[in-house]
């Protein structure tokens, strides 16, 4: 085999967006569900906010999770259990609704199912900056499961964040494979392509939804999520 893993982003990727749309639609439908806990919504909004900066400047000491409701608490002064609870509830059930500022993309088992044929480890390598059930929920939007992978990466198993290239380090680390033998999908020039070839990893730039950087720009394999499809088929 080419490589032994293959790793796909989700925003953006499998799950086709405009970044900044759907984190408005998202960030909506959150305040609707926490607001009524005792936050403003913009209060509660710049809360999330902080605990995301924090957790993708995590260092590895700890979990995405421990270190995103650490700093909500901070910059609240809150106690954070109803938060917290509310949360995992909301990623299940009301997350849903952010759907509507996405799109559909019916080639998305496709390319799993090519990817599954080409490698032995096919992992979502989504940012974990959600938890587990709202990567599952995200996944489903395009007619993907949990099943469907070997691996995700969510808030709450990781310690590491996009762009740092340690994030995709421990993720090779931690499926007892080396960087140059595995394979990275995305379509952000800095967090997918140029982030993962700093840890040695090779890439795919997906150009459907792409988001450039000016600084890094990425020279290598590149095309549409139908061109991927194709490419993943000749492995």
């Amino acid at each position: 085999m080419r490589y032994k893993a293959i790793f796909f982003d989700l925003d953006g990727t499998l799950l086709p967006m405009d970044n900044e749309v759907f984190t408005k639609g998202y960030f909506k439908e959150l305040a609707k569900k926490l607001s009524p806990l005792g936050l403003a919504p913009d209060a509660l909004i710049a809360a999330v906010w902080a605990g995301t900066k924090a957790m993708v400047k995590n260092d590895g000491a700890r979990q995405n999770v421990e270190l995103f409701w650490e700093t909500f608490a901070q910059v609240t002064a809150k106690d954070v259990t109803s938060f917290r609870a509310q949360s995992d509830d909301f990623y299940v059930n009301e997350f849903h609704n952010a759907r509507a500022y996405t799109s559909e993309n019916p080639r998305a088992a496709e390319a799993i199912g090519a990817a599954h044929a080409a490698a032995e480890i096919v992992v979502l390598a989504s940012n974990p900056l959600f938890p587990l059930t709202g990567q599952c929920s995200r996944l489903s939007w395009v007619g993907l499961e949990k099943s469907d992978f070997d691996y995700i990466t969510a808030y709450e198993s990781e310690c590491f964040c996009k762009p740092n290239p340690a994030y995709y380090t421990a993720l090779c680390e931690k499926l007892g494979v080396q960087p140059a033998e595995c394979l990275m999908v995305g379509n952000d020039e800095r967090e997918d392509m140029y982030a993962a070839t700093l840890a040695g990893l090779d890439g795919f730039y997906v150009t459907d939804c792409a988001i450039p950087c000016e600084e890094h720009p990425w020279n290598g394999k590149h095309g549409s999520f139908a061109e991927l499809i194709a490419f993943l088929k000749t492995l």
